[in-house]
């Protein structure tokens, strides 16, 4: 489980620490920075991914992406007896992003490229450590790259050189993880790819959730929820059956989902009491076609480390609000979880639920959470 989160340069999110428990529910006023972490999060397992230089590039560039307020502010700025203004910088310019267990650690720095360079908008990868326990130092770090130099500490405690060209778009968990030599990089490179995003389930009208599909085994819900029904069928074969009847129960009661097999094509269909026909996905509401793929991603057979939900409120009524919330704090059970939420209703309910209340707020454009005592953290050295 991770219990600590940093990130340092990353658009409103100057320099935030948060801990965080197994259920999370981040909130705030709009332009608070809620989408900044959920996207400093991606970009955290885009790194395990290989392609955190392709994400930032989506984003627009490194450069659009940095903070973009002074290094530090000072008291008078604070008190607002002088401007904001910018100040002599005292380090180099970086997006960091870092997150640590009771286990392991792991820290990217993420600088300015060539700006001569035809590829100026990619960042370089400037440094990058893992380390075990909750924050990195001297004696506990056993990876480490400072550009394109890669060393890695043995079972004996020995430094072994592992790569001295690695290049500046390549990070050190995708291209030192080795089953001989970087097994621990291997092992964490694995479980970042395991964490799980959703943030865009789609319920328009040409949402692939509303057409047929090729059944197929499914303990995976896809990104866009294209495979709802091969995702539904598959918990109740191989999951939690009577959970599955009870989460749809609990948002509606009486109903009952099924699934119509024709040729191998999968189509899903709710019955509701009073109705002679079941209804097809193409004739669900929105609310209710985007409760049923929420109840598919989190009731995966498959379960990963770390889950997190983007604006999950989004179409639903405010009555489905708390038999998501409780279907959260059952996923929690399983995995971790972060929601991202600006529904009181669905916050409140999580909260009742033992979830830890991450409030952010902004203040001179910088995203702080509010009165939390951040946790002790250390960045890697370039």
């Amino acid at each position: 489980m991770i219990t600590r989160l940093a990130v340092s340069g990353y658009r409103s999110l100057r320099d935030l620490r948060l801990s965080l428990g197994r259920l999370n529910v981040v909130t705030g006023a709009n332009g608070s920075g809620k989408s900044s972490l959920y996207r400093a999060l991606r970009l955290l397992a885009d790194v395990a991914q290989g392609r955190v230089v392709q994400s930032l590039a989506e984003e627009g560039g490194i450069q659009s992406t940095l903070w973009a307020g002074p290094e530090s502010f000072s008291r008078g700025m604070k008190s607002g007896e002088v401007p904001v203004q910018g100040t002599v910088r005292r380090n180099p310019v970086a997006l960091k992003l870092g997150f640590a267990g009771d286990d392991y650690g792991y820290a990217i720095d993420l600088g300015l490229g060539p700006s001569a360079s035809l590829f100026a908008l990619d960042p370089d990868i400037k440094a990058e450590a893992m380390w075990t326990g909750e924050w990195l130092g001297r004696s506990n770090v056993f990876a480490e790259r400072r550009g394109p130099g890669v060393r890695i500490r043995d079972g004996d405690g020995a430094w072994r050189q592992a790569s001295t060209t690695l290049a500046w778009f390549d990070s050190m968990m995708t291209h030192c993880a080795d089953p001989r030599d970087g097994l621990d990089l291997l092992l964490m490179r694995d479980r970042m790819r395991n964490w799980r995003f959703y943030d865009h389930l789609r319920t328009d009208r040409d949402a692939p959730a509303r057409r047929q599909q090729v059944g197929t085994y499914t303990p995976v819900l896809a990104s866009d929820g294209a495979d709802l029904a091969s995702a539904i069928i598959t918990v109740r074969q191989t999951g939690d059956r009577e959970g599955l009847a009870a989460a749809i129960d609990d948002a509606f009661p009486g109903a009952t989902v099924d699934i119509d097999s024709r040729d191998g094509w999968f189509e899903l269909e709710m019955r509701q009491h009073g109705l002679l026909r079941p209804l097809r996905t193409a004739e669900l509401s929105d609310g209710t076609l985007r409760y049923l793929l929420l109840v598919a991603a989190l009731m995966s057979p498959r379960p990963p480390e770390l889950m997190v939900l983007n604006e999950p409120e989004t179409s639903l009524h405010p009555d489905l609000l708390g038999p998501l919330a409780r279907l959260i704090a059952l996923a929690a059970e399983r995995s971790q979880v972060v929601v991202v939420s600006h529904a009181a209703a669905l916050v409140s309910a999580l909260e009742d639920a033992g979830a830890r209340r991450i409030g952010l707020e902004k203040s001179f454009g910088e995203t702080t959470a509010g009165d939390d005592d951040p946790p002790k953290w250390e960045w890697p050295k370039r």
